[in-house]
């Protein structure tokens, strides 16, 4: 990753996680925000060589976050998280580490502290895998119980989603975005994708 630290988004995999959770919080994070955390921090913002290559990379991202959005709120039934996979012995594995990182540092941005008790449960199957403090309870379970937590994990993401997305669209929709417009260099205000701009 050419503008990556140790402190930024790993690869598409976490970043595909993390726009999720903005996606499916509380409250409408504004690009500006979120798009310093892509690179661990403001201080951390790329020198971009090109107009264009900055260009790229928003339409790029916002074009992945429209994508997820319309997945979420138009057809849940294709929703997948962007998993990465690994092969032992023969045998294809689920690896969804990078993705849940990326996914609770999108929580991270928001107060998700009203969350119902009854959907608790469905953050923390997400944080499982998510979070370094569950790193010693993962290394208890069986390969076959740590691919049986993962497949929670969609359903998990989808009953958040569901559950926010009733409350923004008690306040009111608002259409799909067009194509972000950036005036300079440094990023200004890009609209969100679709239904995360309910509020």
């Amino acid at each position: 990753m050419e503008y990556g630290n140790d402190d930024s988004i790993l690869d598409v995999t976490e970043l595909d996680g993390m726009l999720t959770a903005i996606l499916s919080g509380p409250n409408m994070i504004s690009p500006s925000h979120w798009l310093s955390v892509i690179w661990g921090g403001n201080e951390h913002a790329p020198h971009w060589k090109s107009r264009k290559e900055l260009m790229c990379f928003m339409d790029l991202t916002l074009q992945n976050m429209n994508d997820i959005a319309e997945r979420l709120c138009y057809n849940p039934d294709h929703f997948a998280p962007l998993f990465e996979f690994r092969t032992i012995d023969s045998k294809e594995y689920i690896v969804a580490e990078e993705w849940c990182f990326g996914y609770m540092r999108g929580v991270a941005l928001d107060d998700w502290s009203a969350l119902p008790k009854a959907l608790i449960p469905e953050l923390e199957a997400i944080a499982l895998h998510g979070k370094e403090e569950n790193f010693q309870h993962l290394e208890n379970m069986s390969s076959d119980e740590i691919q049986q937590s993962i497949a929670k994990i969609p359903p998990a993401v989808l009953r958040l989603h569901a559950h926010y997305l009733r409350q923004r669209r008690s306040v009111g929709e608002i259409p799909l975005i067009s194509s972000p417009h950036v005036a300079t260099p440094k990023v200004g205000r890009n609209d969100p994708c679709p239904c995360r701009i309910l509020l």
